[in-house]
């Protein structure tokens, strides 16, 4: 199956590298199933590059790794990406997952106002914990995947045409297995599984549950 597929993957701080890194596996994935992949990364991960590819291919799926608020997303460097003030024609997409703080709140209903078929998010901080010894090797980092894995397999899910209503099922699934791994632990881990249900909790999605990449 063909289908247009873009990513930002900013990579200026702790936070986006790891963002970005856990990533790289679903774009692999993306080709294999015959994805035309628009990787923003790094640099290319900015408000003109990010337009100008919205605009020429029509992507059917949209991931963007950034900081956020209510309003907006950003890419490198906190370059402003998507905002609740962007033109009309770039918030009408199809399906849009933002691995970013708080953007599900306002700037998720303003898209799907536009025209957005799905947009899914968080309505609060997403948190993630990584151990610092590992920042040059996230893949490895066996605490930052209690809180990345669930999210990478959201974008997996949808690459493999599931709806929406199946990914997030299945990624909440994750987040709840691997909060009853945390709690059951020590102390330390007792505190991961309470991000844990923060993300849960504030794991959204606004639009149509029913969307796919391919109708």
């Amino acid at each position: 199956m063909s289908f247009n597929f873009l990513i930002t993957r900013p990579e200026h701080d702790d936070t986006t590298f790891y963002l970005s890194n856990w990533c790289k596996e679903s774009i692999d994935l993306a080709l294999m199933k015959g994805a035309n992949v628009s990787d923003l990364h790094r640099e290319k991960a900015n408000k003109k590059e990010f337009e100008g590819r919205v605009i020429k291919t029509n992507p059917e799926f949209i991931v963007l790794n950034g900081h956020g608020d209510e309003d907006s997303v950003t890419g490198h460097k906190n370059d402003e990406l998507l905002s609740t003030e962007s033109d009309d024609k770039i918030l009408n997409l199809n399906i849009v997952y933002a691995i970013s703080c708080r953007s599900a709140k306002n700037l998720g209903t303003k898209c799907v106002e536009k025209g957005t078929n799905c947009y899914t998010g968080y309505t609060d901080d997403f948190i993630f914990v990584y151990e610092k010894e590992k920042i040059s090797r996230p893949l490895s980092d066996e605490t930052a995947k209690l809180f990345l894995e669930p999210s990478k397999l959201f974008i997996e899910t949808i690459i493999k045409n599931n709806s929406v209503k199946d990914a997030l099922h299945r990624s909440k699934k994750k987040m709840q297995d691997n909060f009853l791994k945390a709690i059951s632990g020590n102390e330390q881990e007792t505190t991961l599984a309470r991000y844990l249900w923060w993300n849960s909790r504030n794991f959204v999605s606004l639009g149509n549950q029913e969307a796919k990449i391919i109708n």
